[in-house]
């Protein structure tokens, strides 16, 4: 080879360096991709057992109004007490994928919450420096049973969209902050639109607002857009607020208004249940939050305490390292100032109203995980590349400690999430989907559905509303709910009508259809369920309120001379009838609630029918009627 033929020195060098940059890319895709899938179905795992069928309460009201209202109406509600025009843009979106396959809801927000997961392990990666320590963050955070109505609810749609973009404002931010070239502001007006965003999705949110101040002040900007594009966004959003709902004050939850109920004490007690919340003690009611702390067996508490002391030692190791390296340590209060002021903006936002659930808390202790992967990162802060890399392992170990304590905790309070304020109605609602729909399909539109007791205290826009939901065109025409006391108040089973029955000890309905139209009307022998009879038969039939029992006979041929029937009672001759066309009707009266047999007898049957079912031919059609 000459030297014109030699390749020019550094292009080898050069395709090595691409070669291992897209290796390495490719390498990270494939641990990401991995990681993505663990999250996935660890998540499925987590919240096995968690199902919706049927929809109540808030999230059949939210549905009444997907399926009565026009998309503007829905999307943009006029007048309403809240605004939240992104969410109920989504549970459009949402509601119109799944139609009538109410039990898809879990799955979706399964796989929404992954993606938050996998939204987390990214952005703990980026602050760990470590894959380990983001997929840790990523399954304490799936693991945590503050996700209870993410999961549960149709409603959890709008906590997932929250929290995402939330996530989305602390991580834009900390970029924007710790940036320290001009490209970081694209982060900060990313961060702007968010916050826009997320007060649309949740007015709880507004609260974030002091967060861009703190980090324009971090960063010393002076630059006055930057200065006054939060506050312009947030007096837009007052603006849009007003225009279509003409307030401003954010409502509180339970129907309350937040100006009404507010009080300081109430607000500092239930900050500092929510900083409980966090570190993993159930601070509040049993009925929000499914077990309260002092219930919980030892064992609970004793791992609950292992925990927090680890999280002790991350926070005191990383004051220990401020001390030491004070003149350097700017950036690490600015950013640690970043997650605080998050947390304590998100606890202080779920502190202005009657109650605290663990739903609002969920979104702190995802920013609680974050600021946890930064510490480690802060900590082990090029600690290998100086050879301590003891140091870092051991560090590894405590966050490794912290999340494989809290792990058994966190499944016990999951099983506890029966006491939770809505899950029995919940279960009973999905019971009474599946007895109904479930069981029958189609065919209980138009139907009568008795249900005996009312324990439940199913309101009357639950009994209108809730078969609409399986219905295509929305509507169930026909089918009624009426609740009685007991079985007596309940004519003869007819095809039309279905008997349920509560069962609170068990939070369902039982279907005892069959049970009550073999009590009300039971075929000793040549009666069918269908209606068609033989030419002798005997059946037991319970009479209504009235005493009334109602014979409609229908002979399906032509009616010759000399047909006739006699209709027995207890064994008594009762009524001798003349088959003089082809339908014929009577009636006897026995006592109120009296069950009574009643023999027939025929002196003709159908010449042609196609089967016999018993011994004798059949001889015409009877339908029986007890109101």
């Amino acid at each position: 080879m000459n030297e014109r033929e030699q390749p020019t020195p550094g292009i080898w060098e050069a395709r090595d360096a691409r070669f291992l940059r897209h290796w390495k890319q490719a390498g990270r895709l494939k641990g990401d991709l991995l990681v993505l899938f663990l999250l996935m179905g660890f998540a499925f795992w987590i919240n096995r057992g968690v199902e919706i069928k049927g929809l109540y309460m808030d999230d059949l009201y939210l549905w009444s109004c997907y399926g009565e209202q026009s998309f503007l109406e829905y999307v943009f509600p006029v007048g309403s007490t809240r605004f939240r025009f992104l969410f109920y843009l989504a549970a459009w979106l949402e509601l119109g994928i799944i139609g009538i396959h109410v039990q898809w809801i879990v799955p979706i927000n399964i796989l929404l919450n992954a993606g938050i997961a996998y939204t987390l392990y990214r952005m703990a990666r980026h602050y760990s420096r470590s894959a380990y320590v983001g997929a840790l963050c990523g399954l304490a955070f799936l693991a945590s049973r503050m996700s209870y109505y993410q999961i549960g609810q149709l409603y959890g749609l709008m906590e997932t969209m929250a929290l995402w973009m939330a996530l989305g404002i602390l991580g834009l931010l900390g970029e924007f902050l710790n940036d320290q070239e001009k490209r970081g502001r694209r982060f900060y007006w990313l961060a702007c639109g968010l916050y826009f965003g997320i007060c649309f999705v949740h007015e709880r949110y507004m609260v974030l607002l002091p967060l861009f101040f703190l980090a324009l002040l971090c960063r010393r900007v002076k630059n006055p857009r930057l200065w006054a594009a939060p506050a312009g966004a947030f007096a837009l959003v007052q603006a849009v607020r007003f225009a279509f709902i003409g307030s401003v004050m954010p409502a509180g939850t339970g129907h309350t208004q937040v100006a009404e109920t507010f009080t300081l004490g109430e607000a500092v007690k239930y900050a500092a249940s929510q900083v409980a919340y966090v570190f993993g003690i159930n601070a509040g009611p049993e009925h929000l939050n499914g077990e309260n702390f002092r219930q919980a067996p030892l064992w609970v508490m004793i791992c609950i305490a292992a925990a927090d002391l680890a999280l002790l030692a991350l926070v005191l190791s990383f004051l220990i390292k401020l001390v030491k390296e004070w003149k350097h340590c700017g950036g690490y209060l600015c950013t640690s100032l970043l997650f605080l002021g998050f947390l304590a903006g998100c606890i202080a936002c779920s502190s202005v109203t009657v109650r605290v659930e663990m739903r609002w808390v969920y979104v702190s202790y995802a920013g609680a995980l974050l600021y946890l992967s930064w510490l480690y990162g802060a900590l082990t802060d090029k600690m290998v590349e100086r050879g301590r890399w003891m140091h870092a392992l051991s560090y590894l170990a405590t966050l490794t400690f912290y999340v494989a304590l809290m792990f058994p905790v966190e499944l016990y309070y999951r099983g506890q999430y029966p006491n939770l304020y809505f899950w029995p109605n919940q279960h009973r609602y999905n019971s009474l989907a599946e007895e109904t729909y479930g069981t029958y399909g189609d065919d209980i539109f138009g139907c009568k559905i008795y249900i005996i007791g009312n324990e439940y205290k199913m309101s009357d826009f639950t009994a209108e509303t809730f078969f609409k939901v399986f219905d295509k065109k929305r509507k169930a025409e026909g089918t009624k709910v009426v609740h009685v006391g007991d079985i007596r108040q309940i004519g003869l089973i007819t095809d039309d009508m279905l008997v349920l029955q509560e069962d609170p000890e068990h939070e369902q309905f039982l279907d005892v259809t069959r049970a009550v139209r073999m009590l009300k009307c039971k075929g000793a022998y040549g009666y069918y369920e269908d209606g068609w009879m033989d030419e002798q038969a005997k059946v037991q039939v319970m009479a209504g309120e009235s005493g009334i029992i109602g014979m409609d006979f229908y002979y399906p041929g032509e009616v010759g001379k000399d047909q006739w029937l006699t209709v027995y009672v207890d064994g008594e001759p009762y009524i001798y009838l003349e088959m003089e066309q082809n339908q014929m009707k009577t009636d006897i009266q026995v006592e109120p609630y009296k069950t009574v047999i009643l023999e027939f007898q025929t002196n003709f049957y159908v010449p042609d029918a196609r089967e016999q079912r018993g011994k004798d031919r059949l001889a015409l059609l009877l339908t029986l009627t007890a109101d």
